[in-house]
């Protein structure tokens, strides 16, 4: 103990004596906060920040001044560590990608329109009919389908101005994690007011005759003075999540947007708030997609961690691949079984079909590509901006997941990706399944000429078995109007003692044709009752009543003068019952010179009624003496050998009777079951037999009911059975 406590103090003498450094973010995965805790109260070690999983509890945030393989080398031995990470900063801003100079009829046609259509939302009508939104043929899909977006899209970002009135009636008010605080306001990272008035009034098309350009990503239309202040690195990323929103908007406008401030103005952002903004969003707020406009480099096993837990929970997850026209690696888009990674093509028809020059490329981060040049969107103070980048590609995908969730409210990750992948050809490799394109990604879960569905069928529709038998009937699913989902079997109505399923369990239909599976029915059989065949006491002892027998006839033969009246034979007749009588006395425990006394009763029998029981049920034992009981009574021991069968360790026949009765209690068995019941006293032993049976499936004619359920629709069909 001493020397333990001597190196505990040199660690804390070192630890004091560590040189002043900045703090280091570190994120710690533990199933033991107590013991982190702990560790983290020693001087100069770590401080734990909070809790970043939500009600999972089991992922931290820690700041530490001590370097990353020092505070390691202190957490291996906490109990319950599991394992840790560097808190990354991350930014969203890139190389210069607005073009220059600026295109000069961007943004022009301010006219306002309807959106959407039916609405009373005024919105640009730049914004509204763009080319980019013609070309994954937003407006088509959802006039074809009836779908305008159904859910809640989170937008983890630089947050949103909450005050623009295109997004009025579905916006949500979110979070914001860079200053720990409701509502995901990027108004906020411009006070105090930077401009000449906060808010800086919108701009007419007298005041801004073009667009400004605003920062390296986006073309905004604002009036001189205010594009001059943004257009430094302070504001390099401001209105980007206002932008990302819209873009969703534009897509889904009838989608609820929540907007998770983990980024500042700057571009820049810490790992652990994405984390927890992930977290948040599928248990706080229930979203249903995720936008991430974001790419970096470094892998990050709690980035995969948070989003594999999101998509279990049903939720679908879209990001940027990033502008730096390579074929690299970038996270979250390189984990694809749980993210779609967005790539950027041209947004006019000339260039739909070619790679954007700044859009990442390679099929390890790409699965799809959309329009992410000049995508005009909502943007700060109630105006708009032109931007260029993945970033504005992946909120095409993302409104995309709200719209296939109009289709099929239980649309998950993988069942969304499935869809995205029907997409337009692209000539460039690399580039995934190809450029979104939503009439065919919504028409594989719709289906073809109406409304999706199946038909569900069995055959034979009757069937007659004994019990103990197999009924096998085959079920199928047949898709129409191009269903192609999983269906799901389920089968009820099985009688008593029998077992129905169906095997395989669900099937995939692939919109065209049946798919098929087998019901089968097992009953049991029913027990037959084996005859009990009786199980005797002890033997009983005849030779006293033999005694007797001779005694009483050599007495009446010598009264009735049947032995020869001699003196002598008359004495040695006398003898003889003297002596039979003397044998007679010995036999029964008699004693020299004693009155024998009454005699103890002894065990004579033990029987069981029934002798035959299914398992479960119950039978009753009895046991009986060869006499009445004595005073206090006779304590019978009672055993069984099998455990199917279950008996207390004893009874007692009350004083003057001469029988008791006691419970057998079984339990149910697959086959039936002999077992013997015993029963002991006065050191005699005798048996009693039981048949334990299982209870077999009772005669009748039965109806099964076998489902299918594919999210929303279920469809049953019937078939009978007959057990004889």
């Amino acid at each position: 103990m001493k020397r333990r406590m001597g190196w505990a103090g040199i660690l804390i003498v070192l630890l004091w004596a560590a040189p002043t450094r900045a703090d280091t973010g570190v994120i710690v995965r533990t199933t033991n906060l107590q013991a982190l805790q702990t560790l983290c109260a020693l001087p100069a070690t770590c401080t734990v920040v909070g809790g970043l999983d939500g009600t999972l509890g089991q992922l931290f945030l820690l700041t530490t001044p001590l370097p990353l393989q020092t505070l390691l080398g202190l957490l291996g031995p906490v109990t319950g560590f599991v394992s840790a990470e560097v808190d990354q900063l991350i930014s969203l801003v890139g190389p210069l990608l607005v073009p220059s100079p600026l295109p000069a009829t961007l943004l022009q046609d301010r006219a306002l329109v309807p959106y959407p259509a039916n609405s009373m939302t005024m919105v640009w009508n730049s914004y509204a009919n763009q080319q980019a939104s013609a070309i994954v043929e937003v407006q088509t899909a959802q006039s074809t389908f009836n779908v305008t977006g159904t859910g809640i899209v989170a937008d983890i970002d630089t947050g949103v101005d909450p005050t623009h009135s295109a997004l009025q009636g579905v916006l949500l008010p979110g979070y914001d994690y860079t200053r720990n605080q409701p509502n995901g306001s990027e108004l906020n990272d411009v006070t105090p007011c930077p401009f000449g008035s906060c808010p800086p009034p919108p701009c007419s098309s007298a005041t801004c005759p073009a667009p400004a350009q605003v920062n390296q990503s986006t073309a905004a239309v604002l009036d001189q003075s205010t594009a001059a202040v943004l257009d430094n690195a302070q504001y390099a990323a401001f209105g980007h999540g206002t932008m990302v929103l819209g873009i969703v908007h534009l897509v889904a406008p009838t989608a609820k947007l929540l907007p998770l401030k983990a980024f500042k103005s700057d571009g820049t952002g810490q790992l652990s708030d994405i984390l927890r903004a992930i977290y948040d969003a599928v248990q706080k707020y229930n979203a249903n997609v995720i936008n991430m406009s974001f790419d970096f480099q470094t892998a990050s096993q709690e980035l995969s961690n948070a989003l594999t837990y999101a998509n279990g929970l049903g939720t679908i997850c879209a990001s940027s691949a990033g502008n730096d026209g390579m074929q690299e690696t970038v996270f979250p888009a390189a984990l694809q079984s749980v993210v779609m990674g967005v790539a950027s093509v041209g947004s006019t028809t000339a260039t739909e079909s070619t790679r954007s020059s700044f859009s990442n490329y390679g099929n390890a981060i790409v699965w799809v590509a959309a329009p992410g040049e000049a995508i005009v969107s909502t943007y700060p103070y109630n105006t708009y901006a032109a931007g260029w980048g993945t970033s504005f590609s992946a909120p095409f995908v993302s409104g995309g997941g709200a719209l296939l969730r109009g289709l099929k409210t239980s649309m998950n990750q993988l069942e969304a990706a499935t869809a995205v992948a029907h997409a337009a050809a692209l000539t460039d490799s690399g580039m995934g399944n190809g450029r979104l394109d939503l009439v065919p990604a919504l028409q594989s879960v719709f289906g073809v000429g109406g409304s999706p569905d199946y038909s569900v069928s069995a055959a034979p529709s009757m069937q007659t078995i004994p019990a103990g038998a197999t009924a096998n009937y085959t079920v199928s699913a047949v898709p129409t109007n191009g269903f192609n989902q999983a269906v799901t079997w389920s089968c009820t109505g099985a009688p008593p003692a029998a077992a129905c399923a169906v095997s395989p369990s669900s099937v995939v239909l692939d919109g065209s044709n049946p798919a098929s599976a087998t019901v089968t029915l097992t009953t049991l059989p029913r027990a037959l009752v084996p005859p009990v065949v009786p199980r005797y006491g002890p033997r009983v002892d005849l030779r006293p009543v033999l005694v007797v027998g001779i005694t009483c006839l050599l007495l009446v033969l010598i009264r009735s003068n049947l032995i020869p009246a001699s003196r002598r034979r008359r004495r040695l007749a006398l003898a003889t019952a003297v002596a039979v009588v003397a044998l007679c006395n010995h036999s029964c425990g008699g004693g020299s010179g004693t009155v024998q006394g009454p005699v103890s009763p002894g065990l004579s029998s033990v029987t069981l009624s029934p002798g035959s029981v299914n398992g479960g049920s119950s039978s009753t034992g009895t046991v009986t003496l060869s006499g009445a009981a004595p005073a206090g009574g006779a304590m019978v021991n009672l055993s069984s050998n099998s455990t199917s069968a279950t008996v207390a360790s004893s009874v007692t026949v009350a004083a003057g009777a001469t029988s008791a009765t006691f419970s057998v209690s079984t339990s149910a068995v697959t086959a039936s079951t002999p077992v013997t019941i015993s029963a002991s006293y006065a050191g005699v032993t005798t048996t009693a037999s039981l048949t334990v049976s299982p209870p077999g499936t009772p005669a009748g004619s039965y109806t099964l009911t076998i489902t299918g359920t594919s999210g929303n629709l279920s469809h049953a069909t019937t078939v009978q059975v007959t057990v004889n």
